[in-house]
């Protein structure tokens, strides 16, 4: 909608083909139906691509400051949460509404609900969309089917097997964003503390987070967890699969900490219940082996006590699958397309925008705003 808009109101006649029954039905369900629809900062660092840098010249030419310039001309109260992220005051749909009111005012046709039979070439010129309610030909084609992520509201492999159809590559899809599930032994310790949160500090590769973990019925969910899980999934796509590893005083130095109780005699785990929630400090003990006083524990033990409250290293046996993933890692190979227009380079009037593409976003608003400013860079292109 938004590059259609953008399109059309610079005078092109543009048909969006849709083959769902609910208009944007992920707009709507996001940020628990208040949309987080940007963040106030947002740079490549916040995504994860192959090309890190492609993402630039879209952010840049279409900037976090001009999608808020665009809600508040329609009146949206919105609020910032924490790390920058915007959402609606009220609901998610206004969002969708100012969409379809841009598409509106720029004269947009509709073909929804509209299944899509083949995508080809028409002649050298135009592509020809082949449907159940008849043929679509144009000289552009713009593919912002999104990635596999969250499937029961749509979604599909359509714009992977598009790019590959017109010999363009594709980085393999992968969840992210996504709650990690864990191997039987720690889940069998863990699974009946599920409910419980904490602050940590999560890494993997080169992603770092300090937000909130959850312990899950499966595993590990939770801000901090979803966040390092595509940072799992860039480094498991290597070959070369790395721990996640959790700092669990992420306030204090764990060394420090221990010498300060040092001569406690209260169990390991009650001390730590002060700091954690205390049915999971005990389990964490009892996991480790570590369930005397303190004040009986030797300097090596310590020292090893230390480097785990500090670097819990945890081995996922995989994730929660894309039923449960926010997003798509992977996607349409940035290689093959202009940074400027989102173009394909060998396949002249063929775009990617968004999810589709191999840019994929921190939590919190980064990938919608991918969403608008992809779409700008093709809707100013046709």
């Amino acid at each position: 909608m938004m590059c259609a808009a953008r399109a059309a109101q610079r005078g092109r006649q543009v048909l969006i083909i849709d083959h769902a029954t609910s208009l944007a039905e992920k707009i709507r369900i996001s940020g628990g139906g208040r949309c987080n629809f940007t963040n106030r900062v947002v740079g490549a660092s916040n995504f994860l691509s192959q090309n890190p840098h492609f993402c630039r010249s879209a952010l840049a030419r279409y900037s976090p400051q001009h999608f808020i310039a665009l809600v508040e001309r329609y009146g949206i109260r919105y609020h910032e949460k924490t790390l920058g992220q915007l959402f609606c005051d009220d609901s998610s749909q206004q969002i969708i509404d100012l969409l379809v009111q841009e598409c509106t005012d720029g004269q947009v046709d509709w073909a929804m609900p509209v299944k899509v039979d083949s995508v080809g070439r028409a002649d050298k010129n135009r592509f020809l969309v082949r449907t159940g309610h008849g043929d679509f030909d144009a000289a552009a084609l713009v593919v912002a089917t999104g990635g596999l992520s969250i499937p029961k509201i749509g979604a599909t492999d359509l714009g992977y097997r598009i790019a590959t159809q017109f010999d363009l590559p594709v980085v393999s899809p992968r969840p992210a964003l996504v709650p990690l599930t864990l191997d039987s032994e720690t889940l069998s310790a863990l699974a009946p503390l599920a409910g419980a949160a904490f602050d940590v500090v999560a890494r993997c590769g080169d992603g770092e987070f300090r937000e909130r973990a959850l312990i899950t019925h499966r595993g590990l969910s939770g801000p901090a967890i979803l966040q390092i899980s595509s940072y799992w999934q860039y480094v498991c796509a290597t070959g070369h699969p790395a721990p996640v590893r959790l700092d669990l005083l992420p306030d204090d130095d764990a060394v420090d900490w221990l010498a300060e109780h040092g001569d406690s005699n209260a169990l390991l785990g009650n001390l730590l219940g002060e700091v954690l929630p205390k049915r999971f400090a005990k389990a964490w003990c009892e996991l480790h082996g570590w369930e005397r006083p303190l004040k009986q524990i030797g300097a090596k033990e310590r020292k090893a006590i230390a480097e785990a409250l500090a670097n819990w290293s945890l081995a996922p046996s995989g994730t929660q699958g894309f039923s449960k993933a926010e997003v798509t890692l992977g996607g349409v190979d940035t290689r093959a397309l202009s940074s400027k227009t989102l173009g394909a380079l060998t396949q002249p009037g063929l775009y990617f925008i968004g999810e589709v593409v191999d840019v994929t976003g921190h939590l919190g608003g980064y990938n919608f705003q991918w969403a608008w400013s992809s779409a700008v860079a093709a809707g100013d292109a046709l």
